[in-house]
């Protein structure tokens, strides 16, 4: 199920100017399943989601130029990275495994943690000002951001057609909105469960996924309740904070030891290592290290089909999700 938005009737004049504002509208979605909410202050529009798209794929965005948004939310591993953890541009661990991005549109809560971040455009603040750890390490260089960007004349276009309402250049606020509107058309609806061809294997690890309570928390379109849960998911000698990784938390959120937020299952299968820590090489370990007590009959192939069958092979190869051009986009 290729799911690329629909824009109607956008063309840009010869001076490059938008003639007027397109209506945005979202894919055919399955039944049951609305279109997602959007921020008031971040309408969406063609010409933002290719700013937003050129942006993720930018290394500009962090300190040192060699960490684009990509590099740890890499499309082949539906948008995950496949490692562990992702070191940031001063060599610096991270401190959990990088989640994969499928239908993030319709997220309430983001972050292992519950953080109150509630939004993709304040989520995209962690990986490039945060300092705990530090990922992209662009804290405190709004200047220099503005300065990368503006410079390039391709930018300028774009980011004044995007917001035309709004007065001089780059700042974090569009390049957020940007990256928020690019990625809320990373639509994730096409795998084998979602088309209703599951094999007998996999149709016999759906009835026990449902079964052994795996749906108490894995609910819903995309297999997540969006809450923070106990798990008992440390690994093996992991005591007290080591389940964060050994690494302070922000100020101010300080949960109980091994309370992280159920994440999607969407793609799970290409998304591993597993598990906040990504200390889990396998799904079946990952389902072992915090299910253990339910899983006395469970037939683990059953099951592990059915995650598989949650793949959307062609999700991890649509072309409006990968790097962009390199010519600036002139006509969307």
């Amino acid at each position: 199920m290729n799911v690329a938005p629909i824009i109607v009737g956008m063309a840009l004049l010869a001076t490059g100017v938008i003639a007027a504002r397109p209506a945005w509208r979202w894919p055919a979605l399955p039944a049951g399943v609305i279109v997602p909410s959007i921020p008031a202050d971040n309408d969406m529009s063609a010409i933002k989601v290719a700013l937003g798209r050129r942006l993720f794929y930018d290394r500009a965005l962090s300190q040192n130029g060699s960490m684009a948004c990509a590099d740890c939310h890499s499309q082949s591993h539906g948008f995950s990275d496949g490692l562990p953890t992702h070191i940031g541009v001063t060599g610096e661990m991270g401190v959990r495994n990088v989640p994969g991005l499928a239908n993030v549109a319709w997220r309430t809560g983001f972050t292992w943690i519950e953080a109150g971040i509630s939004t993709l455009e304040a989520q995209a603040m962690v990986p490039m000002t945060g300092t705990k750890p530090v990922e992209m390490g662009m804290a405190g260089n709004d200047a220099e951001l503005a300065q990368r960007l503006d410079t390039d004349s391709c930018y300028r276009r774009l980011f004044t057609q995007a917001f035309p309402n709004a007065k001089g250049g780059a700042t974090y606020a569009k390049v957020t909105a940007a990256l928020g509107a690019f990625e809320r058309t990373m639509i994730s609806f096409g795998s084998p469960y979602d088309q209703g061809n599951l094999s007998p294997l996999a149709q016999k690890g759906a009835a026990q996924f449902a079964a052994s309570g795996c749906v108490s928390c894995h609910s819903g379109q995309d297999f997540t309740d969006g809450n923070i849960h106990y798990v008992g998911s440390a690994a093996p000698g992991e005591i007290d904070n080591s389940a964060y990784g050994g690494k302070p938390l922000p100020p101010g959120f300080e949960p109980p030891p091994e309370r992280f937020r159920t994440p999607s299952l969407r793609n799970v299968a290409v998304t591993g290592p597993w598990l906040h820590d990504g200390q889990s090489p396998t799904m079946e370990a990952a389902i072992r290290r915090h299910a253990a007590t339910q899983l006395g009959d469970i037939e683990m192939p059953a099951l592990l089909a059915f995650l598989d069958s949650l793949t959307d092979r062609d999700f991890l190869k649509n072309a409006a999700l990968g790097p962009p051009p390199a010519a600036c986009p002139t006509v969307i």
